[in-house]
């Protein structure tokens, strides 16, 4: 027989809240809980957003991170960049605004209320695999057009031979007039200037790469050991250096000023050194720089393209400031 009398009332009643709490969804603190989540979120998003709003940061927040583009190629990625950006935040209002709709519309308003159990909703789930798929395909269509867009050269008018080699860069600069056809196959004998000087950098020594704003500078990539990766960050472009094969793409700078650039693959324990300075200047500063160059006898008949033309080994440095000892 169950224990009878108002104590034995008051226990079954907390049996049966306790038996009813394990097997329906949500207490009525959690209900509290879910009232107070939108504020919680809106309290966070207003602290992160006010503690970024400075005046060094908010050209930032513009370009979403993205660093300022020098480039004319660099300014397609960073729309797409931000089209990215922009969808993704859209979308993610959209999936959060439903989020906390349904637990507001469907709340639980009492103890004794359960929750209707659908089993699946056939045009959701169809919407929910449709629209992904659609998704993908515009952010996909979007990329190739940008793509297209930054390594289309358009008139190219420098050509520079990049080496990287184990671990570090040469760069050589045509003088004379240029040949454009013999761009055609980057990676035969034929060069589209007729003498060349170079500058190299050593495990001691960041070289500096000197390029003419306003003019569009096509850069041929050489590697004679492994696969480097050759870019600026505020150029917004970079490409890989393979063995055995001659990439390419172009840059016209679109303001003056001096920039990093480095190597962004792994290609060894001294990766880390691969780094090199970039300084855009004005044309005519551009061919006094050649000219300096070749009074100083870092001229060749034809580019230095590593091999046993390679100035730089692991920890040895043949040159100081660029120049042979």
């Amino acid at each position: 027989m169950p224990p009878q009398g108002p104590g034995s009332l008051a226990v079954t009643a907390r049996e049966r809240g306790s038996f009813v709490g394990l097997h329906l969804p949500g207490k009525p603190g959690g209900r509290r809980l879910v009232g107070k989540t939108p504020l919680l979120v809106a309290l966070a998003t207003a602290v992160v957003l006010l503690g970024g709003c400075s005046s060094e940061t908010k050209d930032e927040w513009r370009r979403a991170a993205m660093p300022d583009p020098a480039s004319a190629q660099g300014e397609h990625n960073l729309a797409l960049w931000q089209g990215a950006w922009i969808a993704a935040m859209v979308t993610g209002i959209i999936v959060w605004g439903l989020i906390f709709w349904s637990l507001w519309r469907y709340r639980r308003r009492s103890e004794s209320d359960i929750p209707i159990q659908t089993r699946y909703n056939l045009p959701i789930e169809i919407f929910y695999t449709i629209a992904p798929v659609l998704m993908v395909i515009v952010f996909f269509t979007h990329t190739v057009r940008t793509q297209d867009a930054m390594l289309n050269e358009g008139k190219v008018d420098n050509t520079i031979e990049v080496v990287g080699q184990q671990w570090q860069w040469t760069f050589n600069y045509g003088i004379g007039t240029r040949d454009g056809s013999a761009d055609d196959d980057p990676a035969d004998d034929n060069y589209p200037y007729s003498s060349y000087v170079y500058e190299g950098g050593t495990a001691q020594y960041i070289p500096t790469l000197v390029l003419p704003v306003g003019e569009t500078t096509r850069f041929n990539l050489h590697s004679p050991d492994v696969i480097h990766d050759f870019g600026v960050p505020s150029f917004l472009m970079k490409m890989d250096v393979v063995p055995g094969r001659v990439n390419h793409y172009a840059i016209t700078p679109t303001r003056e000023g001096t920039f990093k650039g480095k190597c962004y693959e792994l290609c060894g324990v001294s990766h880390s050194r691969m780094l090199f300075n970039v300084k855009v200047v004005s044309v005519s500063d551009y061919q006094s720089y050649l000219q300096d160059l070749q009074s100083k006898g870092r001229e060749s008949d034809k580019p230095l393209i590593g091999g046993t033309e390679a100035h730089t080994q692991d920890g040895l440095a043949t040159q100081t400031g660029g120049e042979n000892q």
